[in-house]
């Protein structure tokens, strides 16, 4: 990938900075948030991932604090997105400007738009972020929840790299395998995957009866009763894979995910441990034949979601 700086194949995305969603309390934001970053960059971290909508810019603010107390922004990737609420070029221009403020810097490594709106087209937005490029705002243009073709209409209307497209991707979340990430192979693109651990559902830590109750895992689907009970084989899987590396199913998952040229990984992490084990699973090597067995037991789990889901998650929330 030809970049400025190096991506590392597992970032930090930290939505749970400053964030009421993830619930982890005061001295989270306060103190272990910064801890966590140091301890990612010792380990080779060099990707880190926030946006201008998480925790309302707070989000911004202690990532950029972390960083500066940590050793700076010149070897790592800062990445941040602007929520398109009303993406005219006069506001991209503003909005850039204001996340390398929060963030402490004067050039955002990567700047992406955090979800393709609806009525607006990309035209409009790009411009304001070819103006960012060109007066040394933003060095790198990315995307977010995009479609191939939507991605590639952006790059065109940009007139330059859209180097990357941050999407929702892990064993349970497989579409970007169809088109997406071939051609990013092909051209020399980044798929960046969030939620690479399914909100934890990949940790192998949650079953039928200790799904999670609280926080943003309680409104998932993937927690029903009924979707824990699919998810067995996939998570024994998972184990057994795990104990042949003597690692955990977490890093086993995230193997899976950066055994694929040209992707990202960004997990969250909670803690300084969970950072730990995170940035470990880049030494993990899956042979071949581990990796295509893993998918197809992944091929086989089939999760009721979307608007079949809504009543059961409903009445889940009532009940607990």
């Amino acid at each position: 990938m030809n970049t400025a700086k190096r991506y590392s194949v597992i970032g930090l995305g930290t939505w749970q900075f400053g964030s009421r969603e993830w619930n982890y309390g005061a001295d989270y934001a306060d103190r272990e948030a910064g801890r966590i970053v140091a301890r990612a960059r010792e380990l080779g971290v060099s990707v880190f991932d926030t946006a201008e909508i998480y925790g309302f810019g707070r989000s911004e603010r202690i990532l950029g604090a972390a960083l500066q107390a940590s050793g700076g922004t010149d070897d790592v990737v800062v990445a941040s997105k602007i929520f398109p609420l009303l993406p005219t070029a006069a506001v991209v221009q503003l909005r850039g400007v204001a996340s390398a403020r929060r963030l402490g810097m004067r050039r955002l490594d990567l700047y992406q738009m955090h979800q393709p709106n609806p009525v607006v087209p990309d035209t409009t937005a790009m411009r304001g972020m070819r103006a960012l490029r060109e007066v040394g705002i933003v060095d790198d243009v990315g995307v977010s929840n995009y479609s191939l073709r939507r991605w590639q209409r952006a790059e065109e209307a940009l007139a330059a790299r859209v180097l990357s497209n941050q999407v929702q991707f892990s064993l349970v979340s497989r579409e970007p395998l169809a088109e997406m990430l071939p051609w990013a192979q092909r051209t020399g693109h980044i798929v960046i995957a969030y939620s690479p651990l399914a909100q934890g559902l990949l940790s192998a830590r949650y079953g039928p009866t200790n799904a999670p109750t609280k926080g943003v895992r309680a409104a998932n689907a993937l927690f029903l009763p009924e979707n824990l009970r699919a998810a067995a084989p996939l998570l024994g899987a998972l184990r057994d894979l795990a104990a042949t590396h003597g690692v955990t199913p977490a890093q086993i998952a995230l193997a899976w995910l950066i055994h694929f040229p040209n992707v990202v990984a960004i997990p969250g992490a909670a803690s300084v441990a969970q950072m730990e084990s995170n940035a470990a699973a880049a030494e993990i090597t899956l042979t071949d034949d581990e990796h295509r067995e893993l998918t197809a037991v992944a091929e086989r789990f089939n999760p009721v979601t979307g608007g079949a889901a809504v009543p059961k998650i409903v009445a889940a929330l009532v009940r607990r």
